[in-house]
């Protein structure tokens, strides 16, 4: 409320003069929240909804109280510590948008829809991974196969003319031949 000056006639026809106590600046004229601008009404300096649903967002508090009730949330912020109450004010916001998009299920089927989704992405990382132990698997047997002939193919012409063999893998009964001929040709 804005302080004024005002004149006004005394009988005895002297002008009175209205003003501000000395000392208070005058105060600021407030914007209501969003909540008493969407419910038409005064909004106190003490108001409960204030603090949650600034003049700024009147969509907010339209979506929260179109599905809850403006009494309803009232209630529900009064039962809870002041601590707890900004974080009840954006779940009910939160359960609101949910419950526009989805009558039905509200924001749990929204959490249906991504647990679904998590699985299916789940299932097809299985598989990914499944895929890749084949394919290193094929490439091992490959390998092993290639080196299996190889070694047999060395085993026939001498050690010293070969080239770095492809794998370390060699069986025990071929090992002592192998290393047997390097050991007499070098010597």
């Amino acid at each position: 409320m804005e302080w004024c000056e005002r004149t006004t006639s005394s009988p005895t026809n002297t002008p009175v003069s209205s003003s501000p106590p000395t000392g208070s600046p005058p105060r600021a004229i407030m914007s209501p929240c969003a909540a008493c601008k969407v419910l038409r009404r005064r909004c106190a300096e003490n108001c409960m909804l204030a603090p949650y649903f600034p003049p700024t967002d009147p969509l907010r508090f339209t979506i929260a109280h179109k599905v809850f009730g403006a009494s309803n949330i009232i209630k529900l912020l009064q039962e809870l510590p002041e601590s707890q109450r900004a974080d009840a004010v954006s779940s009910i916001v939160y359960e609101a948008n949910a419950r526009i998009r989805d009558p039905v299920y509200g924001c749990t089927g929204a959490l249906w829809q991504l647990q679904r989704q998590v699985s299916e992405l789940q299932a097809e990382l299985a598989k990914a991974q499944a895929e890749i132990v084949t394919m290193q698997f094929q490439q091992a047997s490959s390998q092993a196969l290639s080196c299996t002939g190889l070694w047999q193919s060395q085993e026939a012409q001498p050690q010293y003319e070969q080239g770095p063999h492809c794998c370390n893998s060699f069986n025990n009964a071929n090992l002592g031949s192998a290393w047997g001929s390097v050991w007499t040709n070098y010597e």
